[in-house]
């Protein structure tokens, strides 16, 4: 997936999949103005046809591989 790098706010747990309801990962902004927000299965699934009306894509998938860094101290 292409990221862009927008000002905009990062996705909480609390922005959902408007496809299944799931964690969103991933913000579409539309060319229309509004918004999209996928979580990262949905996001993959959808990206060729999202690429076509996007102005932007906020991509955080890179979230689920990364270790928090309190998992990091708590090794330590």
């Amino acid at each position: 997936m292409t990221t862009v790098l927008t000002p905009a706010s990062p996705l909480t747990a609390a922005d959902r999949c408007d496809r299944c309801g799931a964690q969103a990962y991933v913000r579409v902004v539309l060319l229309s103005g509004g918004e999209l927000l996928f979580c990262a299965h949905h996001g993959r699934k959808f990206e060729p046809e999202l690429k076509k009306i996007a102005a932007e894509i906020q991509d955080e998938t890179e979230r689920l591989t990364s270790v928090p860094a309190s998992a990091v101290d708590e090794e330590r």
